[in-house]
């Protein structure tokens, strides 16, 4: 793009320079910055961007876009850098993303979700690329400067483009597909997540609602049949529905799943298909993908022995064998929704010692915290888990729940923090036991396991 793109799409104002200059590239961070990219110099409460203009024209930047306005005062920098000032960067970030995406040819895909839109990203961008150039959000980019940062990494030559949209309040996924232009869309499934902004379940509906109704006539919407406020979802769109499920609901039908070694084997509409990811609500967001694939035109068919070739997710379901011990590291974030599939997988293993799972507190929940994590406890209890390991404060109403329906006491453990859990829970483990460890990311259990899997074991329980 030229400085003149960045200019007229955002609103900024040239401070010394040449218009025509051409930028390959936007980068926030100068240490990832490459030569000829445009720095867009991005604050927050603890940082100021300017202050980092020194330091990416010595990386060969292409242009600046600084914070301010025509009268700021420019430090001493290299004298054929163009720059040019705007008095908001995050909001000239989301513009210019947007223009930039009106030049882009290749179908955009958003997808969103209270559980498994990250997985479910991953999934599509993998089978979409054993056919075609695509572009996927790295890691969880789905805010309102992750998604602008992926539609920039799109090119001319990208042939489809995944992004992962997220939402702490109200209209933020509404902004996102304003910026987005997406022509399909996946909604996952709607849960108890981020209820402090939204205030209820019905809340987070309303709002991830807002994908679908961004869609074109002729875009697509894959929904997840299976879910309660699926008539709500289906209502806001005017694209062409694709319904998934696992209980019979939909076009596209996952059905008798048998988790095994090496995954997870089940059958999609009388095909047998074979996974590498573990559990239920993996297979949901397989077939999620799938049905996205199905939307674009691809045959299922072609795709499914790509499907053998999936990775999982850094932390996400993430098996591990530690001596002894087999442990699954779900230890990226943490709901509701997605703490009751983890004890549906926990306790759907067998042939193994003990089934222990280690769950911290559920983050963002509001006011309904304490009744949300009594209820997994009732769920706990309900399954098969051998011993419950809770690590936080909100844990201890999961604790009463678990107790309360029936879980003996001396399979109840509590510990106060990360710190404590790393300290003794190498202790309460034996040989064989299978580990399963799951809470929101402030709760750093990810420190557990990455002190389970480093430590010398000369003998466990």
């Amino acid at each position: 793009m030229r400085v003149s793109d960045i200019l007229n799409s955002t609103g900024a104002v040239l401070l010394r320079g040449d218009h025509a200059r051409t930028v390959h590239g936007v980068s926030t961070d100068t240490r990832a910055l490459r030569p000829h990219q445009l720095f867009l110099a991005l604050s927050g409460p603890n940082f100021d961007g300017n202050l980092f203009a020194q330091a990416a024209c010595q990386r060969g930047a292409g242009a600046l876009l600084l914070k301010g306005d025509s009268s700021l005062a420019l430090p001493d920098l290299q004298s054929d850098v163009p720059v040019a000032v705007h008095a908001e960067p995050r909001r000239a970030l989301a513009d210019l993303a947007r223009w930039h995406r009106s030049r882009l040819g290749s179908p955009v895909i958003g997808i969103t979700g209270s559980c498994g839109k990250t997985t479910t990203k991953n999934i599509l961008g993998q089978l979409l690329a054993t056919r075609m150039r695509t572009v996927a959000s790295p890691n969880s980019f789905n805010n309102d400067i992750g998604v602008p940062h992926t539609l920039l990494l799109a090119d001319q030559t990208t042939q489809a483009l995944v992004l992962e949209i997220g939402t702490n309040a109200p209209g933020e996924i509404a902004a996102l597909a304003h910026i987005a232009q997406p022509t399909g869309a996946i909604i996952t499934m709607i849960g108890a997540s981020h209820l402090e902004g939204l205030g209820s379940i019905e809340g987070v509906a309303r709002e991830k609602s807002a994908l679908f109704a961004s869609l074109p006539a002729d875009g697509f919407a894959v929904l997840n049949a299976d879910c309660r406020h699926a008539d709500l979802l289906r209502a806001s769109t005017r694209a062409r529905m694709i319904t998934v499920s696992i209980d019979g609901q939909g076009e596209f039908n996952a059905t008798n799943a048998l988790f095994h070694a090496g995954g997870t084997t089940f059958r999609l509409n009388g095909r047998e298909v074979s996974s590498p990811l573990l559990g239920l609500h993996n297979v949901s967001n397989l077939v999620c993908a799938l049905a996205a694939c199905h939307g674009m035109g691809i045959d299922i068919d072609a795709l499914l022995p790509a499907v053998s070739t999936l990775k999982g997710g850094h932390r996400r379901m993430e098996r591990h064998e530690i001596e002894g011990l087999v442990v699954f590291d779900d230890t990226y974030n943490a709901n509701p929704e997605s703490a009751r599939a983890a004890v549906r997988f926990l306790s759907g293993l067998h042939g193994r010692g003990r089934r222990v799972l280690v769950l911290g507190d559920m983050l963002e929940l509001g006011a309904s915290s304490p009744e949300l994590h009594h209820a997994v406890g009732l769920d706990i209890a309900a399954g098969s888990i051998d011993l419950l390991v809770l690590v936080g404060e909100q844990v201890r109403a999961t604790a009463a729940g678990a107790l309360e329906a029936g879980m003996p006491a001396r399979s109840v453990v509590y510990l106060k923090d990360a710190k404590q859990a790393a300290s003794e829970l190498d202790g309460m483990l034996r040989q064989g036991d299978t580990v399963l460890l799951k809470a929101s990311r402030r709760i750093g259990l990810d420190f557990v396991v990455d002190h389970l899997r480093n430590r010398q074991r000369t003998g466990v329980g």
